[in-house]
């Protein structure tokens, strides 16, 4: 855990931490870092919702410098919440986990130059100067919490994850500054032939536009004034502004809207959706989940899991959980599921704690079960042992139980486990399964431990006990090698910069070097806008040379900047200009 580790990591989510190695940060990201939050600190005043204004001056990140996760981590502690650095973008239920409880997710990157406006991939800028400042505000954190309990447990499909090794890719590769556009192309096509493999929409897809048309890009307040919330747009220096514009279609918040409409992570979008307040949204995302697996359970649930051919739990009205990957479901000729099976490692587990003896060792090639009552409307979930006993259901005796599916199950009881009295899952030997003439289970494969529950109550994504389902490779704590600082030609320069601006005793001397790098920009460097917007800032305030100043508006101004660059000059020149 970073920082004061006040909050827990549960096991099954540290495989995906990382470690802020805060020293390999150059001279130029500090100068992104800090161009950035200047132009937040400045232009978002008036255009971003109160709750992202308040946060963003009372979350102690500072503008001059990269926040340290460890800093993050203590500032969001006083609301209950923590800071976790982790390797760029992770799978989406890994994410939502972090969510779920509490644990802001922080990419530890940031972006290049290049990209200094938008990039598509998670980087400290969209976290921290994004995400993180916005927590601060109790009815927005409960709104994030309850929507990463939802993905953490919405199902999907393997058709889904391969899209998201894509997209992985295509964030890695368009933030790397040795990428040829042709790379970027070929990236983004092997995204569009992912997606293109994807059939129907599952639960994770649904949620993940919901994050994206709300968390990330959502937009508060009235239809025609909207505020800003949305932690892409906050930390995206361009779309920030243009997202207000006109051409920006604003359409009223509705579930159904927002997990219809696809998004686009490489390109602005075209609309952007707006709630009326958070805790608006908060009883949405409520009235969503309950449409989810989770929630309604039943064989439509079941059906889910089948399909994503991933780790999904089953759990049974008695609170027993089956945790595998279906495989199978037998159905009854209403179409209601009474008999199911998983294929692999399964666990058997209650309140989110594995049972003893019945981790995946014992299940190792899967484990199917009945679903249902007894014969006469039993609910044998609801039996005490007595009841048991009444129905011939004692240990070490051959019993006989008839479902009303005609599912039947024939052995010897060989144990009973109880909960609060009552039974949860019954184990027999010597015993055979049967639906109609369809043979189940065979007395030769061993124990039939046969999970009790007259219905299956909620199906959801991975573990009911992930520490213990899931084997977990343990990352060796190795202390990062702090290497001598030794920075390029150009990154020497920006850091030449940086000292000067942050010394407090400025004199000729000072104002020489400054001239100095200047003079080296217009020899090496005629494409470098940042750092002369920097010099130019250290001019006004400490009045430098007006033909120097001249010589910096006059590049600054020239007319053959790309577009993107353009717009980020005029609003660097804003800001200099009103400061």
């Amino acid at each position: 855990m970073t920082g004061n580790g006040t909050k827990k990591i549960p096991a099954h989510l540290k495989p995906f931490i990382s470690k802020q190695s805060y020293h390999r940060y150059t001279p130029i990201d500090h100068a992104v870092w800090r161009f950035v939050m200047k132009q937040n600190h400045y232009f978002l005043k008036q255009i971003a919702h109160p709750a992202y204004v308040n946060g963003l001056r009372d979350s102690g990140i500072k503008t001059e410098s990269i926040p340290k996760v460890e800093d993050m981590n203590t500032s969001l502690a006083k609301v209950g919440w923590g800071a976790v650095t982790i390797d760029g973008l992770i799978p989406g239920s890994a994410f939502y986990g972090f969510l779920a409880n509490g644990l802001l997710p922080i990419a530890t990157e940031i972006r290049n130059i290049q990209n200094i406006a938008y990039t598509p991939a998670p980087d400290m800028i969209h976290e921290a100067a994004g995400h993180a400042p916005i927590l601060l505000d109790e009815s927005y954190r409960e709104f994030v919490q309850k929507i990463g309990e939802m993905g953490a447990k919405a199902l999907s499909s393997k058709e889904k994850l391969e899209v998201f090794m894509a997209v992985r890719h295509l964030t890695i590769v368009a933030e790397d500054p040795k990428s040829t556009p042709d790379q970027v192309k070929e990236a983004e096509k092997q995204v569009a032939e992912a997606r293109k493999k994807v059939k129907g929409l599952s639960e994770s897809d649904q949620v993940s536009r919901l994050f994206w048309w709300t968390v990330e890009y959502g937009l508060i307040g009235e239809l025609d004034n909207p505020k800003i919330y949305g932690a892409g747009l906050l930390s995206s220096v361009g779309e920030s502004q243009s997202c207000l514009k006109d051409d920006v279609r604003k359409i009223p918040f509705s579930i159904e809207e927002c997990t219809k409409t696809p998004y686009d992570v490489t390109k602005p979008q075209p609309q952007l959706f707006v709630c009326k307040n958070f805790d608006d949204l908060a009883q949405a995302i409520d009235q969503f989940a309950e449409t989810m697996a989770f929630r309604k359970g039943g064989t439509e649930s079941l059906e889910k899991a089948l399909t994503t051919e991933n780790t999904a739990t089953m759990v049974f009205s008695s609170g027993l959980q089956v945790t595998g990957t279906v495989s199978d479901i037998l159905k009854d000729e209403s179409g209601e599921a009474v008999y199911f099976r998983t294929i692999g490692p399964t666990a058997l587990s209650f309140d989110n704690k594995q049972l003893a003896g019945h981790g995946t060792a014992t299940h190792r090639k899967g484990f199917g079960t009945p679903i249902g009552k007894l014969k006469g409307g039993i609910v044998l979930e609801q039996c005490s042992l007595s009841e048991l006993s009444a129905l011939g259901i004692i240990e070490e005796q051959n019993a006989v139980l008839d479902f009303q599916s005609k599912v039947r199950v024939e052995g010897t009881v060989k144990s009973i486990l109880l909960s609060e009295g009552k039974p949860i899952l019954i184990s027999f030997k010597d015993s055979t399964v049967t639906y109609m003439d369809k043979v189940l289970f065979e007395k030769a494969w061993g124990t039939f431990d046969m999970a009790v529950g007259a219905s299956i109550t909620s199906v959801f994504a991975g573990a009911a006990d992930p520490n213990n389902y899931f084997k977990f490779q343990t990352k060796e704590e190795t202390e990062d090698i702090i290497e001598p600082q030794c920075w390029n030609e150009l990154e020497g320069l920006y850091e030449k910069v940086r000292n000067l601006r942050d010394d407090s005793s400025w004199n000729d001397q000072r104002m020489s070097q400054l001239n100095e790098v200047l003079a080296k920009l217009d020899q090496d460097y005629p494409n470098e806008w940042l750092l002369r917007l920097e010099i130019l800032e250290l001019y006004k305030i400490h009045k430098g040379s007006q033909s120097n100043a001249d010589r910096l508006l006059k590049v600054l101004n020239k007319a053959d900047w790309e577009p993107s660059v353009k717009q980020m000059i005029e609003r660097g020149l804003i800001l200099f200009n009103n400061n």
